[in-house]
């Protein structure tokens, strides 16, 4: 099966060397779980989007530094991709900014969270089962890294996990187009150093959280598992 990769940012130059580049992280992980994915990389962020969606059979929308809400000529053209996928029933799976775009492409709104900054490990509780979450669990542990948040969505999308926190952390459309706010490509120790380079926009005391919410257990190869079989299904 071949995942087309839609990158919307860069892991920053001096973290590179320790922890790789964002398509890299998926791919390491993605193949864990099925071995048979081929992959190719779109770097939307620099005005790349595949041709036609037929070029590959599922698309994954990364995470980002930028924002849904950012008046940036890329993300309007990446929203509209995201229509046409929406359209012909392409696979589509978003990661976090990922996440944010199926909602605001499909007409639902993105704001920034009265709640503040999402860091570190948190706990969700799963709302509806699939079929594709197999093994199945009654809640989801991933790693975040947000202050937007999904706040109003589109019409027929379904909430799959949720938490006070996070109301509509993820999130499926249809059959064909799924999202989740946390990221399961993301080291606990790539959390870590995140959160310290951001340090000058998230507020010390909520760091302290994350960073102590590092000592749980994530559910990054479970999420993996489950992407790989929503492509697959």
């Amino acid at each position: 099966m071949r995942i087309g990769i839609l990158q919307c940012d860069d892991v920053a130059d001096e973290l590179r060397p320790d922890f790789g580049n964002y398509p890299a992280m998926f791919e390491s992980k993605l193949r864990e779980a099925c071995a048979e994915f081929q992959f190719t990389t779109y770097p939307v962020m620099l005005g790349r989007l595949p041709q036609s969606v037929e070029e590959c059979d599922g698309y994954l929308v990364t995470g980002s530094r930028h924002g849904v809400n950012d008046e940036l000529e890329w993300i309007g053209r990446l929203e509209k991709f995201v229509r046409l996928l929406a359209g012909t029933r392409q696979k589509y799976v978003g990661i976090c900014f990922g996440h944010q775009v199926l909602a605001t492409a499909l007409g639902g709104e993105v704001a920034v969270a009265e709640q503040g900054w999402g860091v570190g490990i948190t706990t969700n509780r799963i709302d509806v089962e699939k079929a594709w979450m197999r093994p199945p669990q009654s809640s989801l542990k991933l790693v975040v890294s947000h202050r937007d948040q999904v706040c109003r969505l589109p019409q027929g999308m379904e909430v799959l996990a949720s938490s006070s926190f996070c109301p509509y952390y993820m999130l499926q459309y249809g059959d064909h187009m799924m999202s989740v706010q946390g990221h399961p490509e993301f080291s606990k120790a790539y959390s870590d150093v995140l959160m310290d380079k951001r340090s000058d926009s998230i507020p010390a005391a909520r760091i302290r959280e994350g960073k102590a919410s590092l000592t749980e257990a994530a559910d990054d190869r479970l999420m993996m598992g489950w992407i790989s079989n929503f492509f697959n299904q």
